[in-house]
């Protein structure tokens, strides 16, 4: 069961591909409005975790509560349902459709609705005025009604953040949605998740150590499939476990 003030509880997630254990008892709390990272090295079980959280992998052993229900046997629809989103490390969009249809689709399969089979898609005013709000959330106004295909790189993370949101989650697992950016796109990138803070909670995956010390609330540290530390960024950047296992004792120096 999950705490009081926890939107998400792991408790002892094993999961094993033969004899090897991916995640070994590991156990991840994400409380209500907060932004947690889960950070460490390549190998570590990072995604194996996330794949069951969202429920691509169904756990060898352990359990999972979301918004005080388990759900560890719960298929991905479905969570999605309850409001458990996840965005994925790799781009994923309409790329030729404009960035409005893309935002109009994600509505309609939150709504449940149809297109129909007589009216043109754009006839629903509703669903694309909703679609237009959240182009302008996400940063994407002056682009909606460009082809997704055509934006960059870090567009598309706009607007696959844009996807995410429009299906209203109550928690959304962010995998590496700076991978690939140069510094600008990064900068609006962390600007867009500093701007869903108390909107929505968020785990945040993700290997650019600044930006998660900058954003998270909390930090969860995985090695080799179990969680070693979790606590504020000042604590795990003290933490001598983390530093020896995947910071190392010189991050934060300024030392190359």
């Amino acid at each position: 069961m999950s705490a009081a003030g926890d939107m998400l509880r792991a408790e002892g997630l094993v999961k094993r591909f033969g004899g090897l254990a991916a995640t070994d008892h590991a156990s991840l709390a994400v409380r209500i409005g907060e932004l947690h990272a889960l950070i460490g090295p390549n190998g570590a079980g990072k995604t194996t975790l996330i794949h069951q959280l969202s429920g691509v992998l169904a756990p060898t052993e352990g359990s999972i509560h979301f918004a005080g229900r388990e759900i560890t046997r719960l298929p991905v629809h479905e969570r999605a349902r309850l409001g458990l989103v996840r965005s994925y490390q790799i781009t994923s969009v309409f790329r030729r459709l404009s960035v409005l249809d893309n935002l109009a689709l994600a509505v309609l399969a939150r709504d449940g609705g149809g297109l129909g089979l007589w009216r043109p898609a754009r006839a629903d005013h509703a669903r694309y005025e909703a679609a237009a709000v959240m182009a302008g959330r996400v940063g994407l106004s002056a682009r909606q009604d460009r082809m997704a295909g055509t934006l960059s790189h870090g567009e598309q993370r706009q607007l696959e953040i844009g996807l995410a949101l429009a299906l209203r989650p109550r928690l959304l697992l962010l995998d590496e949605p700076l991978a690939g950016m140069g510094p600008d796109e990064s900068e609006r990138m962390v600007a867009l998740l500093q701007g869903l803070r108390g909107e929505v909670s968020m785990l945040l995956v993700e290997h650019d150590m600044d930006a998660v010390f900058r954003l998270a609330d909390r930090i969860s540290t995985l090695v080799s499939g179990r969680v070693i530390a979790t606590g504020t960024p000042d604590e795990i950047h003290a933490h001598p476990d983390v530093q020896r296992a995947y910071l190392g004792d010189d991050f934060g120096r300024g030392v190359p």
